[in-house]
């Protein structure tokens, strides 16, 4: 591998959700999900914004997938929506919605490229959450009764499987600070969903490894935090430890290493007893991986403060509540640099931290970046061209650390950008723009940005051009979906 190319086989993809891109919200079958109900619920997203038609890839879908095959991509990440294949969060499937993602996988290798499942994305069929949601111990089982039914419909297709997609957030966000469906503002649950989300990644990795041919692969994407501390200070780094067991330990403990570290019990001890994690959940839990994808997009700063202004922790933080359970003393800070349209700011080294990191801490287990990108507020041109030069920047230094990560000796398998096309942005409506391909959300045509370009060309040589030329290299790009 010279020092600007990636290694043979490296994957190069876009990644997106379903209920953010999807749409056909009552269609063949599909029952609301807590999105829907939490969309529709006044004063929770950004003008009243909904997901029902999202950007309709339901029906445009052959079309999006030949936009992946003109922009090289050799691999693509999307999830299944859980309500749409199992309405009810529980019993038989729906063929209808499962006969959708076939289509969609046939199509995808029909282009050469590789399908990426990833079973849940924040989307709980709502009837499951009447029932108690995911601090409740029988989401996590009827998780992996729905891993079953996916893999034994699309196991002969799909070879690689993630089965939560953040957890934090749908732990944290969903039933902590409540910005994330179903919004609900319990600490206590939010250590219990944690937990029930954790037994739902084992039990559901032991259902796909049931149904599944032996050369599946299954992993699983957190959203680690680079935790730095604001001083040397020793109640700065205590901070940073107390959040680095509340944001990354209470995870990667057990998936990884098959314990809850002592501490994380300790500091969270006035809140729960932790008596919810049974006998055998912890080696149900700690199940061998294929695969451990990392979502990245900013660190997160802390000190001690007992004056505590609350974060926009991944841009969903910041509501009334704390998302943060027993962490009322600790105050977050805006890391400095340039930030984003969500305001998170720009800082690469805190990737590579984590790559180095999991790097040490999985004992040798594939590491993937399945998420990382950045909103900008893109227009259109005159012309109608959408030129985004900070997200080519973006994407570069990124790109650059992970090449620095894997000279560094990480075995870094793939990158998966954030996103595709341009979408629902949860609470943010519309407002927020993280695809590479514009999307009018009037007419809901699609529009490569320079940034596709860009990737594209990328993607097609395996090869990072030089800092210096990353912008010029747009304008000797051909635009690789033209007629």
């Amino acid at each position: 591998m010279s020092h600007s190319s990636f290694p043979a086989g490296f994957l190069f993809g876009s990644a997106t959700s379903a209920y953010q891109i999807e749409g056909a919200a009552a269609e063949d079958g599909r029952t609301p999900s807590i999105w829907d109900t939490f969309c529709h619920t006044p004063g929770k997203v950004l003008g009243g914004d909904t997901g029902d038609v999202a950007v309709d890839h339901y029906h445009r879908w052959r079309d999006d997938v030949q936009l992946m095959a003109d922009l090289n991509l050799n691999a693509y990440r999307f999830s299944i929506s859980w309500s749409r294949v199992q309405p009810t969060g529980r019993g038989p499937a729906v063929q209808r919605g499962l006969d959708f993602y076939r289509s969609l996988v046939d199509e995808l290798l029909a282009k050469g490229i590789t399908p990426w499942i990833t079973l849940y994305h924040w989307d709980l069929p709502q009837e499951l959450e009447d029932a108690g949601g995911w601090p409740e111990r029988a989401t996590a089982e009827r998780f992996a009764e729905y891993a079953s039914l996916v893999a034994g419909a699309l196991g002969d297709r799909v070879e690689r499987w993630t089965t939560l997609n953040e957890p934090w957030c749908s732990a944290y966000l969903g039933y902590g600070s409540g910005v994330h469906a179903p919004g609900r503002t319990d600490h206590a649950d939010v250590l219990r969903a944690a937990h029930h989300l954790n037994l739902a990644h084992g039990l559901g990795t032991q259902a796909l490894r049931a149904a599944l041919p032996g050369r599946a692969q299954i992993g699983v994407s957190i959203n680690p935090a680079a935790v730095r501390a604001l001083t040397d200070d020793p109640a700065d780094l205590d901070a940073r430890r107390r959040i680095d067991a509340l944001a990354n330990r209470i995870f990667d403990g057990p998936m990884l290493r098959g314990v809850y570290d002592e501490d994380l019990i300790q500091d969270t001890s006035r809140l729960t007893d932790w008596s919810f994690v049974k006998d055998g959940d912890l080696a149900d839990i700690h199940q061998p991986l294929d695969a451990l994808g990392i979502n990245y997009y900013t660190p997160t700063l802390v000190s001690a403060s007992a004056d505590r202004r609350l974060p926009r922790r991944d841009g969903h933080g910041g509501g009334e509540q704390s998302p943060w359970p027993a962490s009322e003393d600790i105050a977050f800070h805006q890391t400095p640099g340039e930030t984003t349209d969500m305001g998170w700011t720009i800082d690469p080294t805190g990737l590579h931290d984590l790559l180095m990191r999991y790097h040490r801490e999985t004992g040798g287990i594939p590491l993937y970046i399945t998420e990382n990108g950045m909103a900008c507020d893109d227009k259109p041109s005159p012309d109608g061209t959408v030129h985004d030069p900070d997200r080519i920047a973006y994407l570069h230094s990124h790109l650059d650390t992970v090449r620095r990560a894997i000279a560094d000796g990480a075995d870094v398998r793939g990158y998966f950008l954030w996103s595709l096309l341009d979408n629902f942005e949860w609470a943010y409506g519309y407002s927020k723009r993280f695809g590479t391909v514009y999307v009018d959300f009037e007419s809901l045509a699609r529009v490569p940005k320079s940034s596709a370009r860009w990737y594209a060309e990328v993607a097609r040589t395996g090869e990072l051009p030089a800092a210096s030329e990353a912008l010029d290299a747009v304008d000797a790009v051909g635009d690789p979906v033209a007629d």
